[in-house]
């Protein structure tokens, strides 16, 4: 058998501005005078991990804050917000899926956000798609070192019993690609709205929306 393994929430349904919304609620419930427009978020979408992203801001601006506390109020406020959003999966996702099930494919969910994120979006997305459609879903408790290592992927595929070569990963962000490759997968890029001028050219292939024949042809083993 082989899989396709879809690399982060985004690219089952593109949260990414929702994401930068709930950063700056989050900043003014701290007190903190933050504000990430578009194009400052653009920036820092090539570091991977949101607590990450608001240690290193604060050190830029030479202020001291608790990340963990303020990232910690960011996913409550993104976990609210989505069950009251219009989120729909993207273009051609649930075919996609379908139709890789259909053919004997297996299909993941490989991401180093919190399980609490997923189910979030997943109930929000709940009937269109639902966790039971993946036979492995991976969060950031599975492994050690987030993306863009790619322990994410290795623990996918070891839980899948698959081979990286059979397999195909999903990624809408450059640190997800450099995760994949660094996992031996072939990969995807299909970028969110928030990451569509970011570079891609470590992906075997950048698409604006997910088909299934298009992701087998890739495959080299197949």
């Amino acid at each position: 058998m082989s899989a396709v393994l879809f690399g982060s929430i985004s690219t089952i349904a593109d949260t990414s501005e929702l994401q930068r919304q709930s950063f700056n609620k989050a900043f003014a419930s701290h007190g903190l005078n933050w504000q990430w427009d578009r194009d400052d978020y653009l920036e820092m979408l090539g570091q991977n991990g949101g607590r990450d992203r608001i240690a290193q801001y604060a050190k830029e601006r030479g202020e001291t804050v608790d990340a963990d506390a303020v990232h910690k109020t960011k996913s409550e406020i993104f976990q609210r917000d989505l069950a009251s959003s219009d989120a729909r999966p993207r273009a051609e996702v649930v075919q996609t899926i379908r139709d890789a099930k259909t053919t004997g494919y297996k299909v993941g969910l490989v991401t180093t956000t919190s399980r609490q994120n997923i189910s979030a979006l997943l109930d929000a997305l709940n009937p269109d798609l639902t966790s039971d459609v993946f036979d492995v879903i991976v969060d950031a408790t599975d492994v050690e070192e987030p993306k863009p290592s790619g322990a994410a992927y290795e623990f996918a595929l070891a839980q899948l019993g698959e081979n990286a070569a059979g397999c195909i990963a999903i990624e809408d962000n450059v640190g997800g690609v450099q995760a994949a490759r660094a996992a031996g997968l072939t990969c995807v890029a299909f970028p969110n709205e928030n990451t569509a001028k970011h570079d891609f050219g470590a992906a075997q292939r950048r698409v604006e929306q997910v088909r299934f024949e298009e992701l087998e042809s890739l495959i080299p083993s197949r």
